[in-house]
């Protein structure tokens, strides 16, 4: 053991031209700088108690940010209108987040309101929400005056587009009604409808 001893000592002063007292101390002190080196770059072990409240915070976080998209993007119950003017109609234009998109082709009322990015309020074809768009859309014009049911006048490769159009909302959306004209009676005492130019004492 003390030959082994000798040796080392002796290859030390050999090989490093240093005694074994000398190369011990500037090892020792390379070890001191290498830990505190590293301890510069690796960020050191939270406390248990911090590192759980950390976890917390990051599930209620996460839960807050998943109701918050949940909320945001919350689509109103499909409700079924039945028949409905175009004045009632425009109630639906997403303006109330609280009722259903709505628009019409060809006096057929669907719920849009799955695609509201696209007819919602900000959206590229918001102006046709609430509105019989048919003109509009074989024309593919974004003109207001053509915002209408009316499609008297139209080719028929506009037409074409119009029914093209009118497929895709069947497949992807929910008929809800129908747009009727404006009603031209008025209700009696009894809740009853009778034509306004009807004569009251039956003459």
């Amino acid at each position: 053991m003390v030959a082994l001893y000798a040796a080392v000592m002796d290859t030390i002063t050999t090989y490093t031209g240093l005694s074994p007292a000398a190369f011990f101390t500037i090892l020792a002190l390379m070890c001191v700088v290498y830990k505190t080196v590293c301890s510069m770059f690796v960020d050191p072990e939270p406390p248990e108690d911090l590192k759980n409240k950390l976890i917390s915070s990051s599930a209620a976080a996460s839960a807050a940010t998943a109701a918050n998209f949940s909320n945001q993007t919350m689509i109103p119950e499909t409700v079924q209108l039945g028949d409905v003017t175009e004045h009632e109609l425009r109630a639906y234009d997403g303006s109330d987040p609280n009722k259903p998109l709505l628009m019409a082709i060809k006096g057929q009322i669907y719920d849009v309101s799955r695609s509201r990015m696209f007819y919602g309020p900000g959206g590229p074809y918001a102006m046709f929400a609430g509105r019989d768009a048919s003109r509009a859309l074989a024309l593919m014009s974004f003109d207001p005056q053509d915002l209408t049911g009316n499609i008297e006048g139209l080719s028929d490769s506009e037409l074409e587009v119009l029914q093209d159009w009118e497929y895709k909302f069947m497949e992807k959306y929910v008929k809800v009604g129908q747009i009727v004209s404006e009603q031209t009676s008025k209700p009696t005492k009894n809740g009853d409808k009778v034509p306004e130019n009807q004569n009251h004492d039956g003459a």
